[in-house]
């Protein structure tokens, strides 16, 4: 067990160690990932006359969760961790197709309902995870690149700056990609500069949390890792 003592490494030293939290954080990043996009894309809610789809209350959690391993374990476990995640949605989206498409039992009424729910178009599917491989690579890469500039300091810079950056790519590519040509180019700007506002507010809003969950990780881990050696190329998954 660790005596709250950091001890800065580069990344590339930590090799194949295991690490204590690690595990539990890629399992929490990709299901919150699966579930925001499962559960909460086919819902608009109304609250106080303001409109939004459902995920975008906990779809930002997944960028905390992003922020949280970059500070802690590094852009290499970050990488890993969306790759995880890359390669989920594509099971979730390939799973979702073929049970809406199996025909229904005789007398089973819920096939609608479930179409729905489940039945997301191509391109709907293919911005999301364009949007979510290239948004959250380029959050780790800026998190990570910042905090070497920083030395350290300044969390909460990084953690929004990094989701400024990796928001706005979300954004940019998602709603083009998933709505241009059915929606007029009015509405796709409207909702892509409004949804990347929530959600940097949201981010914003939960820099306490943030603060209290890398420094609880760091001092349980006892390091505080820096990528000063890192190649950043997202197209790999070594941890070194």
């Amino acid at each position: 067990m660790s005596d709250g003592t950091l001890q800065r490494i580069d990344a590339g030293a930590l090799g194949e160690r295991p690490l204590r939290y690690y595990d539990f954080f890629m399992g929490a990043f990709v299901t919150i990932l699966l579930l925001s996009n499962l559960i909460g894309a086919a819902k608009l809610s109304s609250v106080g006359g303001f409109t939004f789809g459902a995920g975008i209350l906990f779809f930002p959690l997944g960028y905390v969760l992003g922020d949280v391993l970059t500070e802690v374990y590094g852009y290499a476990r970050a990488r890993r961790c969306v790759w995880a995640g890359f390669a989920a949605m594509l099971f979730m989206a390939g799973m979702s197709w073929v049970v809406v498409a199996l025909p229904p039992a005789e007398g089973w009424p819920d096939q609608k309902a479930y179409e729905a729910v489940f039945g997301s178009t191509w391109r709907i599917v293919f911005a999301s995870v364009c949007a979510f491989w290239a948004g959250e690579f380029a959050n780790s890469f800026v998190l990570s690149k910042m905090k070497i500039l920083t030395q350290g300091k300044h969390l909460w810079m990084r953690t929004i700056g990094s989701t400024v950056v990796g928001q706005g790519v979300d954004s940019i590519l998602f709603y083009p990609l998933a709505f241009y040509g059915q929606w007029t180019d009015a509405q796709v700007v409207t909702v892509m500069v409004t949804n990347w506002a929530m959600k940097v507010g949201w981010e914003a809003l939960l820099t306490p949390v943030t603060y209290a969950v890398v420094g609880f990780v760091k001092r349980r881990e006892g390091l505080d890792i820096y990528d000063e050696h890192t190649d950043f190329t997202p197209f790999r998954t070594r941890l070194s």
